[in-house]
């Protein structure tokens, strides 16, 4: 919950435009958490907040009331503003989601299955991504339409390239295929959740020595 201590800490007036933009990587991983849980409450009819842990933290610090008795109506408009505003995510960024999430989750049971699935295809997306990418991390943050550009030509190549020299690498590759073909995310979506992690990343204070 670090980034509501960050970009909440402080009374709302007093947190500049500015604080709310150094939003860091576990910031993005949370808002992005919140929306997931404010889309399955709103298409699911969840009213249990208590089900919902990121988004009742979401809610409750920035006390937005729920629209239409209905949970997660409110929480996903709120969410998915701060997320476009401070990221700069895309409306076909959050539609993918919200079909991704109508897809798979017809009840409540799916709900558990569908983010472990999705916490599988991350995982395995980024171990690739960092295998791959890694000399491209050192490129300095200024280059940021060739660190995209690069960005999306590696994710073009975990969907269709298969003579890959390392087996491991192979056989994750296979893997985030068969999670893309079930969650349903365009090779557009993968890059732009990729780049923007990547950015961050970039961005993260290095460990001391």
């Amino acid at each position: 919950m670090n980034i509501f201590s960050k970009l909440f800490g402080k009374k709302q007036a007093e947190a500049t435009e500015e604080t709310v933009r150094v939003g860091g990587m576990e910031d993005f991983m949370t808002l992005i958490r919140v929306y997931y849980q404010a889309v399955m409450a709103a298409q699911l009819g969840i009213s249990n907040i208590n089900f919902l842990p990121d988004m009742a933290v979401f809610k409750r610090t920035l006390k937005i009331p729920t629209q239409n008795n209905k949970l997660g109506i409110a929480e996903k408009t709120r969410c998915r503003k701060m997320l476009a505003d401070i990221y700069g995510l895309t409306d076909s960024f959050f539609k993918e989601i919200d079909n991704s999430i109508k897809k798979n989750c017809k009840n409540v049971n799916d709900v558990k299955t569908y983010l472990f699935m999705f916490q599988g295809f991350s995982q395995d997306l980024m171990m690739v991504i960092g295998n791959l990418m890694q000399w491209k991390f050192r490129m300095p943050s200024v280059l940021k339409k060739m660190l995209r550009n690069m960005t999306e030509k590696t994710i073009h190549d975990i969907l269709t390239k298969t003579d890959w020299k390392d087996d491991g690498v192979r056989k994750t590759c296979t893997n985030i295929r068969h999670y893309q073909h079930t969650l349903g995310y365009s090779e557009s979506w993968m890059t732009e959740y990729v780049y923007n992690i990547v950015l961050l990343a970039k961005k993260e204070p290095k460990p001391k020595a």
